[in-house]
């Protein structure tokens, strides 16, 4: 009988678990709204694009989704089985709390696992695929990107300041140009007037200026020297900025777990180049291990709350998840200066939640009530509004 209510436990997981993921992946999706927009806006992209933009961006959210739906399906079904009396039942029939908790761990590992692909993997891959996605993006379409009275450093080592554009004939006018492509001569062109061209299928953008002049600095020899022109042709190649992307992760969120190692043991002192990787090491493996520790407080609450309503358990769910989550937001906070050892700040959320569930289980299974916090105001309105509805 044990082996039937582990599986029909394991199998009422399912459902909210997917419910809690698909609602908390579209608010997470939702922040990144006006970045979309702004892309649409500036650079007309597709609704492939967007896809592709919110696909990649998906990792990020999904190591932080994970664990706060496990801990949220784990709450709701045992505050269901709890309020009908389904609890009762099996306890009645000799189940104890104990044998109802491998399916819980069952389930909360495998949480862990699909957490950890997330964050060891889907994270680096994402940000590093939307990096070169905005940039394909940006060089396919950068007469759009172009605006007018802005600095543009959207080119590797080139700034650009356009006073006019006119966006049907492509013509430029009060042009001023910063060349440092050469590390030993800068250049600075300035131009009355021009014209672009790009070549989208190479990713080049080619302008031709009119009656301007260059200053050059030679750095080397340190002299300096300036050239008038009637006409001047400048080359932008965009596959330098995309060749960039290669040569190595400038995020600590780009870096797999090797590459952190990497960065960790080559650090030359203990600052922000030590203690970014290192916390982020440790984040990718405390993440995962959130989604059994909540699992674990989880349960409890589930079986001894005073409410089987669906609101109270997401509300209580929801301000469980934000405690962790503030623990976890000190600890990087303090940890990043090296104030507070990165291993226990990225560490310390778990062994917290793993002991509050701990101490709930056992007062759970010996029958001992356990003290829950009221509800906030406006859960309690929802709850009325739902009462009086029925």
């Amino acid at each position: 009988m044990t082996s039937i209510v582990q599986r029909y436990i394991l199998k009422e997981l399912i459902a909210p678990f997917v419910i809690s993921l698909a609602f908390f992946s579209f608010v997470f999706l939702m922040t990144q709204i006006p970045v979309i927009t702004d892309y649409v806006v500036n650079y007309q992209i597709g609704i492939k694009t967007v896809l592709l933009l919110l696909a990649y961006t998906m990792p990020f959210f999904l190591q932080f989704v994970i664990p706060m739906s496990v801990m949220l399906s784990v709450l709701l079904t045992f505050l269901r089985m709890s309020g009908d009396m389904e609890i009762v039942a099996l306890k009645a029939g000799g189940v104890s709390i104990y044998r109802m908790l491998p399916p819980v761990l069952v389930f909360g590992l495998l949480g862990a696992i699909l957490t950890a692909y997330m964050a060891a993997y889907g994270l680096p891959t994402g940000r590093k695929a939307t990096k070169q996605l905005l940039y394909q993006v940006a060089a396919a379409h950068v007469d759009l990107g172009l605006k007018p009275r802005q600095f543009i450093d959207s080119f590797k080592d080139v700034v650009l300041y356009i006073h006019e554009i006119n966006p049907a004939t492509k013509e430029l006018k009060d042009v001023f140009i910063e060349d440092q492509r050469n590390p030993q001569l800068v250049s600075t062109v300035i131009a009355p007037r021009g014209k672009i061209s790009v070549d989208s299928a190479q990713l080049v953008v080619n302008l031709r200026l009119w009656q301007g002049g260059i200053h050059q600095v030679d750095l080397s020899e340190s002299r300096a020297n300036t050239l008038q022109f009637e006409t001047y042709d400048i080359r932008l190649d965009m596959k330098r900025n995309l060749a960039a992307l290669t040569q190595g992760p400038e995020h600590v969120e780009e870096m797999s777990i090797a590459q952190l190692r990497q960065a960790i043991h080559d650090a030359a002192k203990k600052d922000s180049t030590y203690y970014r990787p290192l916390m982020e090491l440790h984040k990718k493996f405390s993440l995962p291990a959130a989604c059994l520790a909540l699992s674990l407080l989880a349960m409890p609450l589930g079986i001894r709350a005073r409410s089987s309503r669906r609101a109270y358990g997401v509300g209580l769910g929801l301000g469980f998840f934000l405690f962790y989550y503030i623990l976890l937001s000190i600890g990087w906070v303090l940890g990043e200066p090296g104030t507070y050892p990165p291993q226990i700040g990225m560490w310390v959320p778990n062994a917290v939640s793993l002991a509050i569930g701990l101490v709930l289980l056992n007062r759970a299974a010996n029958e001992r009530p356990i003290v829950m916090p009221p509800l906030p105001r406006w859960i309690r309105r929802l709850q009325l509004k739902s009462e009086s509805r029925n």
